[in-house]
């Protein structure tokens, strides 16, 4: 009996739950699941977030350590959606980073809300910002997104998946012969996706991607 019951119990951990979780497209059929905790990295990691930005509605939460120059750059966002919607934080304090984007998750009344990290947090703060997250969408008015953007290759464990974009720039040209701009982005981490890299450009039709294999 004893065994039947701890069967029971392990079989319905069923990873059909991640399946039919919603899920948010932002490039090319990329999805990222809702209500869950997602991690940038790279040099172009706010380039990402950006693009995941306008793929949303509503008010965008970005919050940044106010000690650090680093910025997002309205001029550069408003190419691909409209800067407006971002109400900008700027703790002082670098525990109060991570409380404020649990904060706003658990409310679940903006649609996305950004993190720009000095480094990957821990275990226990990614467990966090999924509970809030999944409090947020099960209480309130939306299913959040959380994004914490990490430097270098990132790393926060436990996270739901993990990008990377790296500027690649005047890698391909254009058909006048002109370097177009080129990313590297890669799939470093996901629950139901496997590793993967693409090529990523600009043209008339915005930005396309193709495997790297394929670009190469």
């Amino acid at each position: 009996m004893h065994t039947e019951t701890m069967t029971a119990h392990l079989l319905s951990r069923s990873p059909s739950r991640d399946r039919d979780r919603p899920a948010l497209s932002f490039l090319d059929g990329m999805a990222l699941p809702l209500a869950r905790a997602h991690e940038f990295c790279g040099d172009a990691r706010r380039t990402l977030a950006a693009l995941v930005a306008a793929r949303t509605e509503g008010p965008v939460f970005w919050i940044s350590p106010s000690w650090l120059p680093e910025r997002l750059n309205p001029e550069a966002a408003a190419h691909l959606f409209d800067p407006g919607r971002v109400v900008f934080l700027e703790p002082q304090r670098a525990e109060d980073l991570l409380w404020c984007l649990e904060e706003v998750l658990r409310a679940g009344v903006v649609p996305l809300a950004v993190a720009d990290l000095p480094g990957p947090p821990g275990m226990t703060a990614v467990r966090r910002l999924h509970l809030a997250a999944e409090t947020g969408a099960a209480e309130g008015e939306v299913a959040p997104l959380g994004l914490i953007l990490t430097p270098g290759d990132g790393g926060a464990p436990g996270i739901e998946s993990r990008w990377r974009l790296r500027s690649a720039h005047g890698m391909q040209t254009d058909p006048a012969g002109k370097p177009r701009q080129g990313w590297h982005l890669h799939r470093l981490r996901a629950r139901t996706a496997p590793v993967q890299g693409w090529q990523m450009t600009t043209g008339p039709q915005g930005f396309r991607t193709e495997p790297l294999a394929a670009a190469a």
